[in-house]
């Protein structure tokens, strides 16, 4: 479904998976005041048709509503088919979209660990796969993934999703090496505690507690991501790649 129609044929087509809320739905936002054609995609259409609204008001070219459930890897293909119909090209994908688990490993089901890596790692990888097609027949391109603190150096009941995200890690370094002659930029942010849905069942005394290990002894905010989203789908992020960039408010000093 698309929300309006394409204005501006020169504009930047951004695809952000995850957009309809937390990270993925500011950084939607912040790409539409940028002035892109802003894909966005997540299984929940009514918080999509939300965003889609907002992202208009911000002043996106255009803004289009695909929703799809990325576990199932007919419908991203789909998914990718409808993008392409619609704009030919893809300039940026921000893969916003992952899921948290917190569950010492004794109490870990084999089962949310496949659903984990289901999301967070396979629906990147397959993402990251079709845009990468698109982008080097244009020979021009960039990825931003969403990687995560606790995949750079771990966290205690969070052993699943620390491996699932530091997987994102290896991942875009691997593809920056490998799609860099075809002109495509990789990299990923590895955000702190953000205050987000996927956060919000921490109490205020686990906030507290985490907060007395951030140098700037506060949680952050999704928008706070989301801006350097927002520059590394800039021309001033030209010659950034391979990076796993920290935003974190200090947090792994």
């Amino acid at each position: 479904m698309t929300a309006a129609p394409a204005s501006d044929h020169h504009a930047a087509v951004s695809l952000i998976t995850g957009a309809s809320r937390g990270i993925g739905a500011a950084s939607a936002l912040r790409l539409a005041a940028s002035g892109h054609h802003v894909v966005l995609t997540a299984r929940d259409d009514t918080a999509l048709m939300m965003i889609a609204e907002q992202c208009q008001r911000a002043g996106a070219a255009s803004t289009s509503v695909l929703p799809c459930d990325l576990t199932d890897q007919d419908a991203v293909l789909q998914l990718f088919s409808q993008l392409k119909q619609q704009h030919q090209r893809l300039d940026h994908l921000v893969n916003a979209a992952g899921r948290m688990q917190d569950s010492v490993i004794g109490m870990t089901r084999l089962s949310d660990v496949q659903s984990l890596f289901s999301l967070n790692v396979t629906a990147s990888y397959q993402c990251c796969q079709l845009a990468a097609r698109l982008m080097s027949r244009q020979k021009a391109g960039n990825i931003v993934n969403l990687a995560s603190k606790v995949g750079e150096s771990g966290a205690v009941g969070q052993s699943a999703y620390a491996a699932s995200k530091a997987a994102v890690s290896g991942m875009t370094k691997a593809l920056a090496k490998e799609l860099g002659p075809s002109g495509i930029r990789v990299n990923a942010i590895a955000p702190g505690f953000i205050e987000t849905d996927l956060t919000a069942h921490y109490s205020a005394e686990q906030k507290q507690q985490l907060c007395r290990q951030v140098s700037l002894g506060r949680t952050g905010q999704a928008d706070e991501v989301a801006a350097l989203v927002q520059f590394l789908c800039s021309k001033d992020a030209a010659y950034i790649s391979g990076q796993i960039i920290a935003v974190d408010g200090g947090f792994s000093l």
